[in-house]
């Protein structure tokens, strides 16, 4: 788990690549004065230091006094953001705008009004092509500053075509802020929960997908409106497993950015958060060729100047390209293929810990872990749902509640049945809580309880492994119709109980199944 108390400083510090460890000294060379010494030299100490220890950071650097290091942080802390504001800002098209705001802000404070007006006009187009409406707002607002206070004889009318252009740009502020809010809102409600877990968080999410504000925006053409809006009708198909949906709009997230390449580079994130979301509808759909060919587009763009030389980019590439990477060997049955890719997984996890989100971290644990369960090493997938288990943290409330019951399965695949009794009744406690018992987990929990009772029963009866498959079959033939039920489908997503069942019965590991499903659909 992430260190989140970690100092913010360090952290900054330890984000920093060569190039900017070497602008920053420039810069304070050119730009400061020998009293700023102290933080040259804190940020060399900094720099050295693998984990934060501030009492060994003062021991190191007696010239660095306690009392003077909470100021002399903060100064650092300042004087790197200005540093890196340079290296960066040809990266970053509001770095820019905001750059070109400040110098007509200037310009007019200099009593140079028609310079001003003109550069603000070059910000409004600039702003325009980029799609950056609060922006634009706020070029409108100095515009009708200047118009207002000063004759400045411009263009003819220009009152009426400002109060008009502020007028429309206020508009679309208020659907992008809706919007994005709803899109907001459904995405946290999955954050906390998971998928739809009974007709009661079906409603809850319908009744949000009620405001009117979807209806408002539909016929709007603007880039972050309609996307704000896909983003909303996709979370809510994949929060519902509505599945159809769910693809439609990642399609069309991933068409807008097409549509409009210069927005890959304003809004990197979104594009890749839409070709993971593309990625994982056709993973629920099965759809293995599209598959491919996104993970295929995504690893490209993973590759790109824009992806590497962003921090912030390069982790969310790397996140979502590993997770399709692991579900394209779920989808395959290739488990034991997949864990070879676990220690470069693992060492790069390592390397951007401190960036990672837990929400994300949770994730991979979970994915590892079935990775290792899957390819038949149940040992290996508890030590990492152990780690989920042990979290601190109150989130992804199904993940919790699906490791358990993960851990409970690979636990009666060792035949720990001592183990097994205890926990069940532990996990079965804490899904009831978490109000996630379906009906699958019930019939499951019932499964193990019957059991473990014959096991101790009778433990060394010839009998007992005919007794056992018998009762798998049967489980098998209560499951497989609640597959098709969408309020019952959610268990399905998480643990593939229905292949598990069929390994049993036939004898089998579990990847050999899959596989072979695989194979018969990729055919048909």
């Amino acid at each position: 788990m992430p260190n989140l108390s970690t100092d913010a400083l360090f952290i900054l510090v330890k984000s920093l690549e060569r190039a900017e460890k070497r602008n920053f000294k420039l810069y304070m060379k050119r730009n400061s004065a020998s009293a700023d010494l102290k933080i040259v030299q804190l940020f060399d100490a900094l720099d050295k230091m693998k984990d934060y220890d501030e009492d060994d950071l003062l021991r190191k650097n007696e010239s660095l006094q306690k009392q003077q290091l909470s100021n002399l942080k903060a100064h650092l802390y300042d004087q790197l953001l200005s540093s890196l504001r340079i290296v960066k800002q040809s990266e970053n098209i509001d770095l820019q705008i905001h750059e070109q705001l400040d110098h007509a802000k200037i310009l007019y404070n200099k009593g140079l009004y028609l310079q001003s007006l003109r550069l603000l006009e070059k910000i409004k187009t600039l702003t325009k092509q980029n799609n950056q409406v609060t922006y634009l707002l706020q070029v409108l607002f100095l515009e009708k500053k200047i118009e207002s206070l000063h004759i400045t004889r411009s263009i003819q009318d220009r009152a009426k075509q400002l109060s008009e252009e502020i007028d429309d740009v206020n508009e679309r502020l208020v659907l992008i802020a809706k919007t994005s809010n709803l899109s907001l809102q459904l995405y946290g409600w999955y954050i906390q929960h998971g998928h739809a877990r009974n007709q009661e968080d079906r409603i809850a999410l319908d009744a949000l997908m009620q405001d009117p504000i979807l209806e408002l925006v539909k016929s709007s053409k603007g880039f972050y409106e309609r996307l704000y809006r896909y983003q909303c009708h996709c979370w809510y198909g994949f929060i519902t497993q509505d599945f159809l949906l769910h693809y439609r709009y990642s399609q069309k997230w991933v068409d807008l950015f097409d549509k409009e390449e210069n927005m890959k580079m304003v809004e990197t994130a979104q594009y890749v958060k839409g070709l993971h979301n593309l990625i994982t509808s056709h993973f629920d759909l099965k759809n293995f060729v599209k598959l491919n060919e996104t993970i295929t587009i995504l690893e490209d763009y993973s590759n790109t100047p824009i992806v590497l030389n962003n921090k912030n980019n390069l982790i969310q590439s790397f996140v979502y390209l590993y997770i399709a990477k692991i579900n394209k060997h779920f989808l395959e049955g290739s488990f034991s293929e997949g864990l070879t890719m676990i220690p470069a997984m693992e060492a790069q996890l390592k390397e951007i810990e401190l960036y990672m989100d837990s929400h994300r971290v949770l994730v991979f644990y979970y994915k590892i872990a079935s990775l290792y369960f899957g390819a038949g090493q149940p040992e290996k997938s508890i030590d990492y749902l152990n780690k989920i288990i042990n979290w601190k943290l109150n989130l992804r409330d199904d993940l919790q509640c699906y490791a358990r019951l993960l851990h409970l399965i690979a636990h009666y695949e060792i035949g720990n049945m001592d183990v097994v009794s205890y926990l069940s009744k532990s996990v079965y406690r804490f899904m009831a809580k978490m109000k996630n018992l379906s009906t699958v987990e019930e019939v499951l929990f019932n499964f193990l309880r019957k059991s473990i009772q014959r096991v101790a029963a009778n433990p060394n009866a010839p009998e007992q492994k005919i007794m056992i498959k018998q009762s798998f079959t049967e489980l098998l033939a209560t499951l497989q119709p609640l597959e098709k039920n969408k309020l019952e489908s959610r268990a399905f997503m998480y643990l593939d109980i229905i292949s598990w069942l069929e390994s049993k019965i036939q004898d089998k590991d579990v990847q050999s199944i899959i596989k072979e499903k695989f194979l018969v659909s990729k055919h048909s």
